[in-house]
Formats: structure tokens, C-alpha cells, sequence
């Protein structure tokens, strides 16, 4: 093929040859005109190329965003329908456990009385929410191996009974008496919900605690050692870890009536046995005891013994005079609430193959561990997109961990009573990118998309970090179960004393009086 020259309005015609000269004016032209041509930034034709298939490009990319956005939607959607379904099959075991019970009862009158456990009969509706003043919360998991009557109560110890009513301080507040929302004449109403404290009532007395202790202290070590030989002059069943039991025996056989479980069975059905649990350490004692409820949760009293004290006010010195009150009643109590969290993985054939389920009490956390990337974060909220995080990661935290990890981060403080989850980011790259509070009943699902530069790892209360790759997901929603802590006075004054005490919160010098004055 002979060589084409392209003359100065870019047609090509061809070279000359003849005889094998070439023709020395032809070749001139040729080398001004390729010298032209590269000298020209773009060809015309060239660059309407490039912006067609541009355009298409982002065409293909919406596309694409519109399908992965679709793809959440449905997922998300569900696990939604999944939970509804989880939950409902629940309440069809219980109530099953529940006939179960009512028949054994039936058959042994006055000879087992003694032994079972004293429970009022209540619909389902009245568990969660008693009439317009109360609320139920003895309901349990249902136990894995129910084979008979019998079978069920030997392995169960008698457990107190109790009420959880709103309270309020003084008797002319007539707050307590109006529901959340109410309907009058076609206006509606709404009572302060802020005002409302929640009290616990013993039904019957308590028979059995828990005590949990922070390890590798000796301060902690004796005064859960006095504490025990107390409440067994109180005649009480106590609970206590392997790991302390097997200390304090060994000190001294005279703590052989200690109880204690050997594997995760019996941690499993802690929550029907147990009715008061002490935590002897700081916060990260009272994250550990929640830890090990999976379900319900009994009532915790913890102590201060620690370096956090935002949810320990209880201090070591008088604990006879607080757990004497406590034991007594009635007590007042924060209802802290707990995350569930999912992790789903990119090779799930459907929503139904995720995980084990992880209940946190302060935050999930999802960042960047070590790699040198930013983090690349689709953040979807009850199949709504709300974000793209990048940067450092980001935090879900419950209200109660509003003072941990999100408050460094730059989060809110939230009063723990307050049902809600905090939405921080964790140094993003975006000046305007600030944290949010959602409301407790959305379904949030934090996706790590396909195009992401590295992986992301995802830690529950500092613990448990758990890798997250190119299409894994991340679903937190509000458990149903709370952790109730005991208050020493109420929940807001608690919770305004651990941010006084704890943080130093809004401490300076008081203006000098005697400064200049209006006149």
C-alpha cells in the first residue's frame, strides 16, 4: 500500500514514485503537513468521537447505579419481611411454651406450687405494654430442648416477677396519666415524654444474682468476695463466672455453693434463672454483661470500680445500704437500647444466609483498618439511599454510646432514654457532611460497593471485628430487647452527673463580678 500525504485541509492523496525518485516538492508539502496536523490540539471528528462516548458512559454508569440501588432496595426489603417473620414465629412459640406451662400446672396442684415460678397471666399485647401505665417484661426466649413439663422446671430456679410502670416527680403532675398520643375531639395531643421516668416493681422478691467482674484487679477480687458471703446471709442464689468461681474457690472451699455454667447452654438460658445482675468495673463491664444476654436482659446494678463511670453510679462503698434498697424496691431504671447487626456477604444466594446475629449496647463501627484508601461506603436507610461516606469510616451508635466513640468523632450527646440512632462519620472528606440522628425504627444497611479501592472492617463495641469485602453488607436495626441499668436517682440525673463528672462538661471560671456593668 503506497504512503498517503495529507495536504494542509487533512486529504490524503498518495506519493509520487516514478523510476524510484520522488518528487522533492511533494515531499516538502508532505512534511508541512504533517508537521500541521501535530500541531493541532484535537482533530474535529476525533473529539465529537470522545464526547458521544462519554456520554454514554455516564449513560452506562446511571444505569448501572439505578440497578445496584434496585438490588439494595430489595434486599433490604428482604430482611425486613425476614425479621417480621422471625419475630412473629416467636410469638407462636411462646405462646405454645405458654399453653405448655398452663397444662403442667393443671396437673400438679398444691404438690409443685412452691416450686414454679410466680408469672401472671397476661395476653401477648399486655407483655410488652401494660394497659395505659405499665409495662410487662417477663417475657423469655423459648428454651431449645422443652421435652417435658417435668424436664422444663428442674432446670429451671424460681424467678421474681416484675412491673415496669412510668413515674413522675410530684403528685399534681398529671402527665403520667395521658398517653404518648392521644385522640380528643379530633385534635391530637401528646404527653412530655422527657418528664416520664420508668420505675421497677418487685412482684415477689428477687431469688437469685448474677455477679459480673472485671478480671486481673485485686480491689475488684475482695470486694466480690464480701459481697458474696453478704448475700448468702441473705439467703440468695448467686451466679458468677467460671473464671471467679474457680478463683474464689480455690482461696477457700467455703464458696463451693457458688453456681456457674460450662458452655454456651447454659449462658443460653441465663436470662430464665437470673433476676438481679451486680457488675463489679467501669463500662466495659457493663458492655461485657449485656454481651452475654442475647435476649432478655435482667435488671444490672452496676458499680463503679472502672476509669468510665457513664453508666456505673453506684459506688462500692455503700453497696449494702444500694443493694438492700434495690433488693426492697422499688427502683428506678434506664431502658438502654441495643443494636442488632447482620453481617450479609456478597456470595449469599439470598437475604436468609447471613451471619449470626451481634446485639451491640454502644456502636457498631465500620472504617478503613489499615489500608492506606479511603473508605467507599453506600449508606441506604429503609431503602432509601442517604449517602456515599468517604472517609476515615463511620459510626451507628445507640444513644447510650452518644458519649463514647461518636462523641469523640464529633457526635451529639444523647440522653439515653432517648430512642434513636446516631448516624457519625468518622473524619470525612466533605466540610459539609454532618452526623444525623435517626429515629428507632429504620432499617440501615451499609454496603461496601464493588468499585471500592480496599476493604472495610466493621468492629461491634470495640470487639468482634469482623472484614468486610466488595459487595458484603452491613444491616442494623433496633433490638427488641434493651439493657435496663438501675439508676441511683432518676435516668436525667444520672446522665447529667456522668457528663459532669466524666467529661468535665461546659467547666470554667466564673465571670468576675466586679467587671465593668451596664449602666
Amino acid at each position: 500500500m503506497a504512503p498517503e500525504n495529507f495536504n494542509s485541509n487533512g486529504n490524503a492523496s498518495n506519493f509520487p514514485w516514478e523510476n524510484g525518485f520522488v518528487d522533492a516538492l511533494s515531499l516538502v508539502n508532505s512534511e508541512k503537513a504533517v508537521k500541521e496536523i501535530i500541531e493541532q490540539p484535537l482533530v474535529e471528528g476525533i473529539e465529537d468521537h470522545l464526547v458521544e462516548f462519554s456520554e454514554a458512559m455516564r449513560t452506562v454508569s446511571k444505569a448501572l447505579r439505578r440497578a445496584a440501588e434496585g438490588k439494595a432496595s430489595a434486599q433490604a426489603e428482604a430482611s425486613e419481611w425476614k425479621r417480621k417473620y422471625e419475630l412473629e414465629r416467636e410469638r407462636n412459640l411462646q405462646l405454645e411454651h405458654k399453653e405448655l406451662k398452663g397444662d403442667c400446672t393443671e396437673k400438679k396442684v398444691e404438690k409443685s406450687a412452691q416450686h414454679l415460678e410466680v408469672v401472671p397471666e397476661t395476653d401477648e399485647q399486655s407483655r410488652m405494654y401494660c394497659g395505659k401505665n405499665g409495662i410487662y417484661s417477663h417475657e423469655v426466649l423459648r428454651d431449645k430442648e422443652h421435652n417435658s413439663c417435668s424436664n422444663v422446671r428442674s432446670k429451671l430456679i424460681r424467678k421474681a416477677s416484675f412491673k415496669l410502670h412510668w413515674w413522675c416527680k410530684g403528685e399534681k403532675n398529671d402527665q403520667h396519666k395521658q398517653d404518648i398520643v392521644s385522640f380528643e375531639k379530633g385534635n391530637i395531643t401528646t404527653a412530655e415524654r422527657s418528664s416520664k421516668q420508668i420505675c421497677l416493681k418487685w412482684e415477689s422478691p428477687p431469688q437469685t444474682v448474677l455477679i459480673v467482674t472485671k478480671p486481673n484487679s485485686n480491689s475488684v477480687k475482695v470486694l466480690c468476695a464480701e459481697m458474696v458471703r453478704w448475700l448468702k446471709e441473705k439467703k440468695l442464689n448467686i451466679y458468677v463466672e467460671p473464671r471467679v468461681r474457680a478463683e474464689l474457690v480455690s482461696e477457700s472451699p467455703y464458696y463451693n455453693f457458688l453456681l456457674t455454667w460450662k458452655d454456651e447452654d447454659g449462658i443460653f438460658l441465663l436470662h430464665e434463672k437470673v433476676d438481679l445482675v451486680v457488675t463489679l468495673g467501669g463500662d466495659g463491664t457493663v458492655l461485657w454483661a449485656a454481651s452475654m444476654f442475647k435476649g432478655p436482659v435482667p435488671p444490672i446494678v452496676p458499680f463503679a470500680l472502672g476509669s468510665l463511670g457513664f453508666m456505673t453510679p453506684f459506688h462500692s462503698e455503700q453497696y449494702r445500704e444500694c443493694l438492700k434498697s434495690i433488693l426492697q424496691g422499688p427502683i428506678s431504671i434506664t431502658l438502654r437500647h441495643r443494636l442488632q447487626c447482620h453481617v450479609i456477604r456478597e456470595a449469599a444466594k439470598n437475604e436468609y444466609e447471613t451471619e449470626e446475629p451481634i446485639l451491640v449496647l454502644n456502636e457498631v463501627t465500620i472504617d478503613r483498618g489499615i489500608s492506606s484508601f479511603l473508605t467507599n461506603l453506600e449508606c441506604y436507610c429503609d431503602n432509601s439511599f442517604v449517602t456515599c461516606v468517604q472517609g476515615d469510616g463511620l459510626i451507628l451508635s445507640t444513644t447510650s454510646g452518644s458519649t463514647a466513640y461518636s462523641l469523640a468523632a464529633g457526635g451529639s450527646m444523647v440522653h439515653p432514654q432517648v430512642p434513636g440512632i446516631l448516624f457519625t462519620p468518622i473524619c470525612p472528606h466533605s466540610l459539609s457532611f454532618r452526623p444525623l440522628i435517626l429515629p428507632e425504627y429504620v432499617t440501615l444497611r451499609i454496603q461496601v460497593p464493588f468499585n471500592s479501592r480496599g476493604h472495610a472492617w466493621a468492629s461491634f463495641d470495640g470487639k468482634g471485628r469482623k472484614q468486610l469485602g466488595p459487595g458484603d453488607a452491613l444491616v442494623c436495626s433496633m433490638s427488641i430487647w434493651p439493657v435496663p441499668t438501675a439508676c441511683q436517682g432518676d435516668s436525667t440525673n444520672d446522665f447529667l452527673h456522668s457528663i459532669h463528672d466524666g467529661l468535665h462538661w461546659n467547666l470554667r471560671k466564673t465571670q468576675s463580678f466586679d467587671g465593668p456593668q451596664e449602666s
